[in-house]
């Protein structure tokens, strides 16, 4: 065997046949390896009757990124915060009747004001239905420099207003649909005042609901002053606002409160408007990536 047969025959290993000569290396006849016969057949994904693994074959995942929607939440929220309150603020001012009148009363002030009072119904729902949202929005906007304080302000807050909500029948609706449809005023008078005053549901969700307004309004507008998310002054308007506003005289005095409150709800706005998507909420996560279909030979 000759140098180069010996170097060639090093170079390819024990899995290669006899060492060609010099002259078949220079005639370029190929090499033929043998199968080892220790080691595992692998499948040749070109022969007949294999199947080739589909984590090999199979083409890159494909992911679907999420869409950011965080700045639509962080502008809703700052949107709303205010409303609630500058719609109660005007449903007091341009109410006729005090809020502590009789029911007999009420129902002559309504009698005089019927359609005053049905656009006064819709300025109300705008309240109702929105002073949770406004509380949530104060609430994101102020947990981060004071989380305690605003945790406390809010759960006392929210328990209010949805026991407000989901519970309180009142004597404006039952006055404004005695007037509308017409109904006995003496039997409404004793549904009102005998009937639903004394139900205990009613003073529970009625005490609630001033709580809530009270003293959680009062701790959302100091959290949201020590957190320094808005100016002070809106902090301090917020829970001066909140807390005071049930016991001014008459109800333009205390729809003057509101608009105070509603001041110190904008705060809010203000917060989350200048605030950055990610100092609002983590972004999205991705979706699992879905693999790519393989055609599988059989």
């Amino acid at each position: 065997m000759g140098a180069r047969s010996y170097l060639a025959w090093e170079y390819a290993g024990p899995g290669w046949g006899a060492a060609p000569t010099t002259a078949g290396a220079r005639a370029g006849h190929p090499r033929i390896r043998r199968k080892d016969q220790t080691t595992p057949h692998s499948e040749d994904p070109m022969e007949p009757g294999t199947r080739p693994d589909p984590a090999t074959t199979s083409g890159p995942s494909r992911a679907t990124p999420p869409r950011d929607v965080r700045g639509f939440w962080r502008i809703l929220l700052a949107v709303i915060a205010p409303l609630p309150m500058l719609a109660q603020a005007v449903y007091y001012l341009l109410n006729p009747v005090d809020g502590g009148s009789s029911f007999a009363d009420t129902v002559t002030a309504y009698t005089a004001h019927q359609q005053l009072i049905g656009v006064l119904r819709l300025v109300g729902a705008v309240f109702v239905v929105g002073l949770p949202a406004a509380t949530f929005a104060v609430a994101w906007a102020a947990r981060r420099g004071a989380p305690r304080l605003t945790s406390f302000g809010a759960f006392i807050s929210l328990l209010g207003s949805f026991s407000g909500i989901a519970l309180i029948i009142g004597g404006d609706p039952l006055a404004y649909y005695t007037v509308r449809e017409g109904l006995d005023v003496g039997v409404m008078t004793k549904l009102s005042d005998d009937v639903v005053e004394n139900d205990p549901v009613q003073q529970v969700a009625g005490l609630l609901f001033i709580v809530g307004i009270v003293i959680g309004l009062l701790l959302l507008g100091l959290a949201l002053w020590r957190s320094r998310v808005a100016p002070a002054w809106m902090g301090i308007a917020l829970a001066v606002g909140g807390c005071t506003h049930p016991f001014l005289p008459g109800h333009v005095a205390q729809g003057a409160g509101l608009l105070v409150a509603a001041v110190g709800f904008a705060g809010a706005s203000y917060a989350l408007l200048r605030m950055r998507n990610d100092d609002f909420d983590l972004p999205a996560m991705s979706a699992a990536p879905r693999p790519a279909s393989s055609h599988v030979r059989t």
